[in-house]
């Protein structure tokens, strides 16, 4: 006796070896024995295994599904009950089984209900499954059509209008996905390499660009509506002629000096602040923008602004305009120590806005000694020997220390131009150590007066933020407040309305243990980073693309540590995973293999030893490595 039986979602059939009550040993034809369950037995038969269950899967691909399911009624049935009724009679055994195949391999015509049980799918239910699996089979072909034009470099249809999704926030459920995930798999590729190569990507420096305005800027860069707030008009006018020291592309002048004779011998130094918290009502359209922005946006080429022109061209202090100013005034007598200060909000006349490229060839190193002729020669040398003695006087000043390269970016019509210079220039130095000192003592005032502001301490190493007056280890201050540039920095416009509340005697906007102005700083802190991160990124991308544009094949690099170099005359560093071990600090030459914008990956191999390095003070320190922030005078100060 013969058994056909149900077993892993298929049809078997074996002959019976012995029964017990709930299950039986059979034998294939094959000869392997195995134990089943009697309740999986469909049907017993005589005759010969061999070719059954072939011939009843022959007869069951004669069978028409749809005839089948016409000829079932609205009840359960039995697999040999309709074999008996399609027949017209009794059915061989084969043909029984070839009734079980066809119903078991069509679930949505027939639902199981049992041991050779089944039931008709009713008309609708069956309509809306056919026609989900002809939807189905014309997505698979549709997908199938999207692969193999991607493969081809060939961007399909359908992703017309969805590459911004697919390329940031891709639905892993769609159809384009999924066809782009295979495709990336069997081109052994990312998916964000197959679509740049199909030509989803137009621009590799605008898809980095795009990455962080989706995160950032979702909801575009424009500004809301707002309304200026008018500036007071009885601020006094200061008598002082101030000027800027800048980089020439800088368009937002936060701060400005100025060098005053006195009549006692001494000297007036004057720190001028723009004062635009004077047109930005608090908590109203712009501020609320702002307190989302939090900072300007800088990157190569471009820069976001956290205030809107038209609340930057009234403030910012231009040359040749009289601006409104919050001013620290320090007394300096002749040995350069400071006798007196005090600080106002006034109205501060701009004489000039002297910048780096122009300004160095007349003030340098080399010009301190003799006048260079630049009309204001004088008044530099006297605020760059003023600097020394307040660095001196913060336990910093050594001028053996190696200061760090900064690296400016200037892109125009796509083309980059990377140029370094040396920190710690006197022009540097002038302006880094009055915002140190400006910062300082702005910090302190509004300690005296119990008011809270944002200060930036550095205690066993690390660096942090706070609302409370706390030591700066790094620049040997006893508090540090970010003030110097209201028009860049939020926090810095938050102290500069705090600031002024002391100097006029009015309740201060933000209350001391208050939870807006905690709030401030995390948020800032936060997402000052993250836009620090991002311009990092932006010109790691500029000088890869330097090297694109260069057609540079081969360049020197200093081993920085193990395997880890960095660029000569670029902030770029990289790995060279084919670097021999050498010694921190040796220069080598390297073959560049590979420039990937699109990656932001550089692979590069090892030729050559330059030139050994010769002592312990020629290696590389950590704390050297060159800074990836916005150039400007009280950030390199601190990153110094």
């Amino acid at each position: 006796m013969n058994v056909f039986y149900e077993e892993d979602g298929g049809f078997k059939v074996a002959s019976i070896m012995s029964e017990a009550d709930s299950s039986m040993q059979v034998e294939a034809s094959s000869g392997k024995r195995s134990k089943i369950k009697t309740a999986n037995v469909l049907m017993r038969f005589d005759g010969s295994l061999s070719g059954f269950l072939e011939a009843a899967q022959a007869e069951a691909d004669t069978l028409d599904t749809d005839f089948l399911w016409e000829c079932c009624g609205e009840s359960e049935f039995s697999f040999e009950a309709l074999a008996e009724e399609y027949y017209g009679g009794k059915p061989s055994r084969q043909q029984a089984a070839a009734i079980a195949i066809k119903l078991h391999g069509a679930p949505m015509y027939f639902y199981r209900k049992g041991k050779g049980q089944y039931k008709a799918a009713p008309d609708d239910t069956l309509k809306a499954a056919l026609a989900g699996m002809e939807k189905k089979r014309q997505q698979a072909e549709l997908m199938a059509q999207m692969v193999t034009q991607l493969k081809a470099a060939t961007l399909p249809d359908s992703f017309a209008g969805k590459q911004d999704q697919l390329l940031y926030a891709p639905d892993k459920s769609s159809l384009e996905w999924k066809a782009l995930d295979q495709a990336a798999a069997e081109l052994k590729k990312l998916p964000i390499q197959v679509l740049h190569d199909a030509g989803a990507i137009p621009s590799v420096h605008d898809y980095h660009l795009g990455a962080f305005l989706r995160e950032y800027f979702s909801h575009g860069t424009e500004f809301p509506p707002f309304t200026l707030t008018a500036t007071p008009e009885d601020l006094p006018l200061s008598g002082v002629q101030a000027f800027s020291i800048d980089d020439s592309t800088t368009t937002e002048i936060d701060d400005a000096l100025s060098v005053t004779p006195l009549a006692n011998g001494n000297t007036q130094v004057g720190i001028h602040i723009a004062a635009p918290s004077l047109g930005v009502a608090p908590r109203e359209a712009l501020d609320n923008e702002v307190m989302k922005r939090l900072s300007t946006v800088y990157m190569p080429g471009h820069k976001i602004t956290m205030l809107p022109e038209v609340a930057i061209r009234p403030f910012s202090l231009d040359a040749g305009e009289t601006k409104p100013a919050l001013s620290l005034y320090l007394e300096v007598a002749p040995d350069f120590s400071i006798v007196h200060q005090h600080s106002r909000l006034e109205r501060v006349q701009i004489a000039d806005n002297l910048r780096h490229d122009t300004l160095e060839p007349y003030f340098n190193e080399t010009t301190l000694e003799q006048d260079s002729g630049h009309p204001l020669w004088s008044s530099l040398v006297f605020l760059f020997r003023f600097a020394e003695s307040l660095e001196k006087a913060r336990g910093k000043y050594d001028p053996t220390r190696p200061q760090p390269v900064d690296y400016n970016f200037y892109v125009t019509e796509g083309k980059v131009s990377i140029i370094n210079r040396q920190r710690g220039s006197p022009m540097d130095k002038l302006v880094a150590e009055l915002m140190i000192a400006a910062n300082s003592q702005w910090g302190l005032l509004l300690a005296e007066h119990g008011v809270p502001g944002i200060y930036r301490a550095q205690n066993g190493g690390k660096v942090y933020m706070t609302t409370k007056a706390e030591s700066h280890q790094g620049l040997g201050v006893a508090q540090y407040a970010w003030c110097t540039s209201p028009l860049r920095r939020a926090v810095d416009l938050i102290n500069q309305r705090q600031l002024i509340s002391v100097l006029t005697l009015q309740d201060p906007v933000y209350a001391a243990n208050g939870d807006e102005i905690v709030g401030h700083m995390r948020n800032f802190d936060q997402t000052y980073n993250a836009y620090n991160e991002f311009q990092t990124r932006m010109e790691r991308y500029w000088c890869l693309q330097y090297l694109i544009q260069e057609n540079i094949t081969e360049i020197d690099a200093t081993v920085w540590r193990e395997n880890l170099v960095r660029l000569e005359s670029l902030p770029y560093m990289t790995k060279v995973h084919s670097l021999p071990a050498t010694k921190p600090g040796t220069k080598v030459r390297l073959a560049v293999q590979k420039v990937d914008t699109l990656l932001m990956e550089l692979e590069s191999k090892f030729l050559q030893v330059v030139e050994e390095v010769m002592s312990a003070e020629a290696m590389p320190e950590e704390n050297n490595a060159p800074v990836e922030t916005a150039s400007h005078s009280d950030e390199q100060a601190e990153s110094a």
